[in-house]
C-alpha cells in the first residue's frame, strides 16, 4: 500500500554546477583529475616535493611583496596601482586570519 499523503523526500530532477578549478589535481578514489598542462611535469612535481606547494610558494611571494610595498612611496603611485597594493594587503591579511584561527583548533 502506498502513502499518497507523505511529502516526497526528494527532487524528481536535480542538477548541479561543478567548478572545475576546484577540482584541479583532485583525487577521488578511481578518479584522478588533472585540469592543467605543463611541458615538463616532472621539473613541476620535483618543485612541489623540495620546495613547497603553490600554496606556501604563493604566501611567500606575498610576505616578500608586502615587505617591499612598507618601503614604498606610494604618493608616487597611480590610484589603480596603489589599490592593487591595498587589495593585496587585505587578501594576505586575511590569509593570516584564516591561519591562525585553523591552527588555534589544531
Amino acid at each position: 500500500m502506498v502513502l499518497s499523503f507523505w511529502p516526497r523526500l526528494t527532487p524528481s530532477w536535480l542538477s548541479q554546477s561543478i567548478n572545475r578549478q576546484l577540482f584541479q589535481g583532485a583525487h577521488f578514489g578511481f578518479f584522478n583529475i588533472e585540469l592543467g598542462q605543463t611541458q615538463h611535469p616532472e621539473i613541476e612535481q620535483d618543485i612541489l616535493d623540495e620546495v613547497g606547494s603553490y600554496g606556501r610558494q604563493l604566501g611567500r611571494i606575498g610576505d616578500a611583496i608586502e615587505v617591499l610595498a612598507k618601503h614604498i612611496d606610494r604618493r608616487k603611485l597611480s590610484q589603480e596601482e596603489r589599490d592593487a597594493l591595498t587589495i593585496l594587503e587585505a587578501q594576505l591579511a586575511q590569509i593570516r586570519a584564516v591561519k591562525r584561527r585553523t591552527l588555534r583548533h589544531d
